[in-house]
């Protein structure tokens, strides 16, 4: 009895499936890729999921199954595969990048509050005690830092249901994106307003700056970003009914989903959207593309419709207002969860002795000081960019350069663990995809290549382009956390080395 009762719990093949889904799948990559890319995204896609998707996410569901009761996640995992070292470099530099995102985040997400109430982007014109804009920017910042650290050391329930809102509302922007484009398709009687002149379209850029043979090599290391996520994967193995089918089933399935998923969401941006008219001037970037795209559907929409023109861009107001919610709303949540998961994971999984004073302590299962100390850090860093003028500015604008790469060479450090934990005969494995130690080798070798290949040519595109100072920050960033990553550990060591003389000595003198 007790057993079809914990079996009725488990995650059949439908909700595993969603469950990966909306883990993996962004829809701003969306936009974001008919941006960068055109149509000629589609096959970078397809590519990233057969190099990187499948066996990535095959090798977490493994550590995860193998590792279930673990508290440290993937630094416990490479711990045990590899050396505590190793673990802890490639975990550091994981974790180092998430405060650089919270410090960009902070003073970014108003972007996307004002186009839910504005409709457009007024945060240029924002201003607060007589402040700049950016100085405004930066003190609604340090004001968000400190009230999200503050009502996360105390308890995550209620940060849940913003997240699931979020999730929900940028779940349905992909049904309005797929129905808004086969709706404009129908009143446009089959026009598309980006042309598909040949074969060459999905595969030259429209973009100027991806046309060369490195941009489009370069653009590889954004189609893996769009299948991060896969972490989740891990969690969930123990909990799929008849995991050595289901859950082999489901990621296979899901991987297809995906991968078509974005493939068609771009081509239907391409429904509505000319890349010439609408996205190639210098007002659009990345950080605002997503409104841009989906004000133009509604514009478009009206226009279909046969309404006046005041009409249709109030229509398109209405569509970037959405975004904005959706996008202000999964953001909070994202805040939220990364505020205190990077650091309690990295935390936990290492040894209290890694990190001075106090600082590794855990309080109602949360680091509590160690998330004071972070908000305080990240806090100061906002305080210095919005008010220390240009030449912080730019300094700032390195360490982004500086964490562009060290935030997917954790991938490296992961599956380049893979082979050592499938040869290690004392790690017991409940599940496995890799029947056998060469099948594991020639995925490691797979999934590494991929991610290094891309990275590879993600640093060296500005030196190519002339701009060699962009490159030497990339290297700069990995190498600068590496370093910080083995003084911290070495100190650890020497702790550990005196502890022993002390305790020798002890039962020495005891004798």
């Amino acid at each position: 009895m007790q057993k079809v009762v914990n079996d009725a719990k488990k995650l059949t093949l439908i909700p595993l499936i969603l469950m990966i889904f909306t883990s993996v799948f962004g829809f701003t990559n969306i936009p974001r890729s008919f941006y960068l890319m055109g149509y000629s995204a589609i096959p970078w896609y397809l590519l990233s999921g057969l190099t990187f998707f499948i066996p990535y996410a095959f090798m977490m569901a493994e550590y995860g199954s193998a590792f279930k009761e673990e508290k440290g996640g993937i630094y416990s995992w490479m711990e045990k595969s590899i050396g505590p070292k190793y673990a802890f470099i490639g975990t550091f530099m994981w974790y180092a990048s998430y405060i650089i995102w919270m410090v960009n985040v902070s003073s970014s997400i108003w972007i996307p509050l004002s186009n839910a109430i504005f409709g457009k982007d007024t945060t240029s014109t924002w201003s607060l005690f007589g402040l700049k804009a950016t100085q405004t920017l930066g003190l609604l910042g340090v004001i968000w830092v400190i009230t999200v650290t503050y009502v996360a050391s105390h308890g995550l329930k209620s940060i849940s249901k913003v997240t699931s809102v979020g999730g929900t509302a940028v779940a349905l922007l992909n049904v309005v994106l797929l129905l808004g484009g086969i709706f404009t398709l129908a009143l446009n009687k089959g026009k598309i307003a980006e042309p598909i002149s040949s074969i060459s379209s999905f595969v030259t850029s429209p973009n100027p700056s991806y046309q060369t043979t490195l941009g489009m090599l370069a653009f590889l290391v954004f189609a893996i970003f769009a299948y991060g996520g896969l972490e989740v994967v891990s969690g969930i193995v123990d909990q799929t009914e008849k995991p050595e089918k289901n859950f082999s089933k489901g990621i296979l399935l899901s991987a297809i989903i995906i991968s078509i998923g974005y493939s068609l969401g771009i081509f239907m941006v391409g429904i509505f959207t000319n890349w010439k008219e609408v996205l190639g001037n210098q007002n659009v970037n990345m950080a605002n593309v997503a409104y841009v795209v989906m004000y133009n559907l509604g514009y478009q929409l009206g226009n279909g419709l046969g309404l006046s023109k005041t009409a249709s861009i109030t229509l398109g107001s209405w569509f970037a207002r959405y975004v904005g919610l959706s996008m202000f709303l999964a953001l909070t949540g994202a805040f939220f969860t990364l505020t205190y998961a990077p650091l309690k994971q990295i935390i936990e999984g290492t040894p209290s002795k890694l990190w001075p004073g106090k600082i590794g302590e855990i309080e109602d299962g949360i680091p509590k000081r160690a998330m004071w100390i972070q908000g305080s850090i990240a806090a100061l860093m906002i305080v210095l960019v919005s008010f220390g003028g240009e030449a912080v500015a730019r300094f700032f604008s390195k360490l982004i350069l500086m964490t562009n790469v060290a935030m997917t060479l954790p991938y490296v450090f992961l599956s380049g663990a893979f082979y050592s934990f499938k040869k290690k005969r004392t790690i017991k494995k409940p599940f496995e995809i890799f029947k056998s130690e060469s099948s594991a080798f020639v995925a490691t070798l797979i999934v590494t290549a991929t991610v290094a290949f891309a990275n590879f040519f993600t640093i060296i595109q500005p030196a190519i382009e002339g701009d060699l100072s962009s490159t030497l920050w990339m290297i700069a960033g990995p190498l600068f956390f590496s370093i910080v990553a083995i003084l911290m550990y070495n100190r650890y060591e020497k702790l550990e080395q005196s502890s022993v003389k002390v305790v020798t000595k002890i039962k020495t003198e005891h004798r």
